[in-house]
């Protein structure tokens, strides 16, 4: 037991899939997920710090590196189901802050425990990493949607997925690192080849509304 444990289950990331329970051409793990969403924050945050403003490197990587790890205990919810309400989006919360103080206590020595209660928490809050990490997400999001609907996935689900992250997004149009993606990467994304108009008319619809 102990961190050898906390270790092991590193591995156990990645057998736990991304929207279970519907058909999808590709799988996503949560831990290819927590990697994606790191290598997407470190180019948003590049994109901050050139822009003039101050990042906080550690704090951004460790959010965006732990900002999943509870889906160990609770498994991945589908965001649409996540979302629906705040109250669900607060009892899902709760759930895993209390199974991830459990393991924490149950496997972490002492003087490490605080560092790790930390680490471990909600790391989309009110601060510039923060903000970052949320627009990290659901741009990965936005991407494991997309691929399936590029490939001509009949799961009315993956639209519902793309609408939500991309509205969650455009919520961070403040940043300059989201006007980079909206005018420089999201048109890339819309020029490849789409099995449907559908997508970049629901695209263009949320952008001249936001």
């Amino acid at each position: 037991m102990g961190v050898h444990h906390y270790f092991k289950s590193l591995s156990d990331l990645e057998k736990i899939y991304r929207c279970p329970g519907k058909f999808k051409y590709d799988e996503h793990s949560v831990a290819s997920h927590s990697f994606k969403v790191t290598k997407i924050a470190q180019f948003l945050g590049t994109v901050e710090e050139e822009r003039g403003r101050n990042v906080d490197w550690r704090r951004l990587y460790e959010k965006a590196l732990n900002h999943d790890y509870a889906e160990l205990f609770t498994g991945d919810i589908k965001t649409p189901v996540k979302y629906a309400s705040d109250e669900l989006n607060r009892l899902f919360n709760e759930v895993e802050q209390e199974m991830t103080q459990k393991f924490i206590q149950q496997e972490f020595p002492p003087e490490y425990q605080s560092m790790y209660v930390a680490r471990f928490q909600e790391g989309k809050d009110h601060t510039l990493e923060g903000k970052i990490l949320s627009v990290a997400d659901k741009i990965d999001l936005l991407y494991e949607s997309f691929g399936e609907i590029q490939k001509g996935n009949p799961e009315p689900l993956f639209l519902e997925i793309y609408q939500e992250a991309l509205r969650t997004i455009l919520k961070f149009n403040a940043l300059d690192c989201v006007q980079y993606f909206l005018e420089d990467i999201l048109p890339d994304m819309l020029n490849e080849k789409l099995p449907q108009e559908e997508l970049v008319s629901i695209t263009k619809e949320l952008l001249q509304n936001k």
